[in-house]
């Protein structure tokens, strides 16, 4: 949704001949990073919002009815004209006009393991000999800011891949809850003892950090600083939901992906570029049409309340939101 705003036509039409693909996605973020630098652009964001277990795209975006292999579900007009989704996301019909749906895609992966890492990071599984970074690792490293107090890249209510060969900078801080946010964010002493503290350990891992300047040592370092950089940060209350009047919460759904999403808001709000949301379930080989409308039921609102909160803010235009699972399915 609107992420040609930091690109001109030319560049767009450039990185789209490229194909999907790691090359393709790191041409594309330098080009953003590189507009927005010399334009003075507002902060770019992105949030993927991951549909783990391959959702049936015969039952959410493209219905296909009529087929002999579609669903249940019937298809209703959006804002957009000749554009129909599924009956299950009546809210988010209304907003078709700030999205883009791509039905054209498709990968040659049918397994889950290797398909979600094809998604994540634009190559397949093994090639190369290498472990290549997540699309948030590569967002963190082109257009994160290297002394935000906070992670460029924030994975909430699930698993992602990490940062591969980028190394531990741009690793993915995990938050498991987001009614919790960051576990033992906040100091357990006063600053001062606190301080004390974090420079006694600093001074004692030195031979530590000496020994091993590469890989285990520089690995070790960066993420004991990144946690106590964040501690100390007046950022770090983005993690704090209880800061959200009721009816912004109830907007978004008292579920864990609702609460992700107005999650991930925030985080974008305060500056982290990258943010990945997971609704997971979507492996529906049993029971699919009652379980997809279930899991529609969470979707619609906090997706919808997403766009609309980021467009009432003024960010949607600076702001990809991506959806997507690691592969579709048909319903029967």
């Amino acid at each position: 949704m609107n992420f040609l705003s930091g690109l001109s036509r030319r560049d767009f039409m450039k990185l789209s001949a490229a194909g999907v693909g790691g090359a393709a996605m790191s041409g594309w973020l330098s080009v953003l990073a590189a507009r927005a630098a010399s334009s003075g652009a507002k902060h770019k964001a992105c949030i993927l919002l991951w549909m783990d277990g391959g959702p049936s795209h015969k039952d959410t975006f493209d219905l296909k009815p009529g087929t002999t292999d579609a669903g249940e579900f019937k298809p209703i007009q959006t804002a957009a004209p000749g554009v129909e989704i599924s009956e299950n996301f009546p809210q988010f019909a209304r907003l078709t006009n700030d999205a883009a749906i791509i039905r054209g895609m498709s990968t040659s992966e049918g397994a889950h393991g290797r398909a979600r890492y094809y998604m994540h990071t634009g190559y397949k599984e093994g090639s190369g000999g290498l472990v290549y970074p997540s699309i948030g690792s590569t967002v963190s490293q082109e257009l994160g800011k290297e002394n935000f107090p906070l992670p460029n890249f924030v994975a909430v209510n699930g698993r992602s891949y990490g940062s591969g060969y980028l190394g531990p900078k741009h690793q993915p801080l995990f938050v498991q809850d987001p009614t919790k946010g960051v576990e033992n964010l906040k100091p357990l002493v006063k600053d001062g003892e606190f301080n004390d503290r974090v420079g006694l350990l600093d001074e004692m891992e030195q031979a530590f950090y000496h020994d091993y300047k590469v890989g285990a040592g520089t690995a070790h370092a960066t993420t004991y600083r990144r946690a106590v950089q964040m501690m100390k940060s007046k950022e770090a209350k983005a993690f704090d939901l209880s800061d959200e009047p009721p009816k912004v919460k109830e907007a978004y759904g008292a579920n864990k992906f609702g609460e992700g999403c107005l999650l991930a808001r925030r985080l974008v709000e305060t500056g982290v570029p990258f943010v990945e949301v997971t609704l997971g379930g979507w492996d529906t080989h049993k029971d699919n049409f009652n379980r997809v409308k279930k899991l529609s039921s969470e979707l619609d609102p906090a997706m919808s309340a997403l766009v609309a909160d980021l467009k009432q803010r003024g960010m949607l235009n600076d702001t990809l939101i991506v959806w997507m699972g690691e592969f579709g399915r048909t319903p029967k």
